[in-house]
């Protein structure tokens, strides 16, 4: 709900802080179901590219879904600028920030029409620089109308890498504060996520938080969050830092290259 007072920033700049944060899906003191994540603390600076890796059922996703407030903490406080997130306009909070699933939902109607969602009075040059950025430009431009081809309902004359290019886009034609990308390139060629993933890291211009199963996807962040399987904050720092420190980051690592690092 709405805070009483609601606080509507100009000029945000996207510094986030978790201070201490708990949260369980249960009863007000999270006791019904145990907790989900318990006792993370972390800050991330401006423009910076964040990775968030750990075990399937550690809570990489509620973590981020605290952000936008589809979840309030259980116990704790998150900070975006300074100001705790439950005292911000909600509609405010929610404009600033870009929440991309791996599930990318696409309505039937053109290519513009469904980049228009995220800013309905985008014109073409910000569709177009959205979709570059989104690498969404590539298949765009070899359909007949281009921004005014049809999509069936759900993308299905889309292929899966496709629709998330597109589910990008339109998250990247708002140019949010905080961009989230909850294994949201899942389907992507390796190529394409590649370019994706620079022109994220290059454009600074946004804090950016990147959910992921596969440590080749965010070993080049600025930053990485571990969530031990309790949901528990086990490492956060650099990729070598953590192939140093995290114990959990290590056996990921290992499971997926076989401990030799390149």
């Amino acid at each position: 709900k709405n805070p009483e007072d609601p606080v509507i920033l100009d000029g945000l700049k996207g510094r986030i802080e978790y201070r201490d944060v708990s949260f369980g899906y249960g009863g007000i003191d999270g006791q019904d179901f145990g907790l989900t994540l318990q006792n993370i603390s972390f800050v991330i600076e401006p423009g910076s590219t964040v990775g968030v890796i750990g075990s399937t059922g550690s809570g990489k996703t509620t973590l981020v879904q605290l952000l936008p407030r589809l979840y309030d903490v259980t116990s704790g406080a998150i900070y975006i600028d300074g100001v705790d997130v439950r005292d911000y306009d909600l509609k405010f909070l929610r404009e600033q920030i870009s929440y991309v699933t791996q599930e990318a939902i696409i309505f039937s109607g053109t290519i513009a029409e469904n980049i228009r969602q995220g800013k309905e009075d985008a014109d073409i040059r910000e569709m177009e620089k959205a979709s570059r950025l989104a690498v969404a430009d590539e298949f765009i431009d070899k359909m007949d109308e281009k921004f005014y081809s049809e999509v069936t309902q759900g993308g299905t004359n889309l292929s899966g890498g496709q629709r998330q290019r597109l589910s990008l886009a339109r998250a990247m034609v708002r140019e949010p504060k905080i961009l989230i990308l909850d294994d949201s390139t899942s389907a992507v060629d390796a190529k394409s996520e590649a370019k994706i993933k620079a022109n994220i890291f290059d454009s600074k211009k946004q804090t950016t938080i990147i959910i992921a199963q596969k440590i080749s996807s965010i070993r080049n962040c600025d930053k990485i969050i571990v969530l031990d399987n309790s949901g528990r904050l086990d490492g956060y720092g650099t990729h070598f830092e953590l192939l140093e420190k995290s114990e959990v980051y290590k056996e990921i690592y290992n499971s997926q290259f076989g401990g030799n690092d390149d």
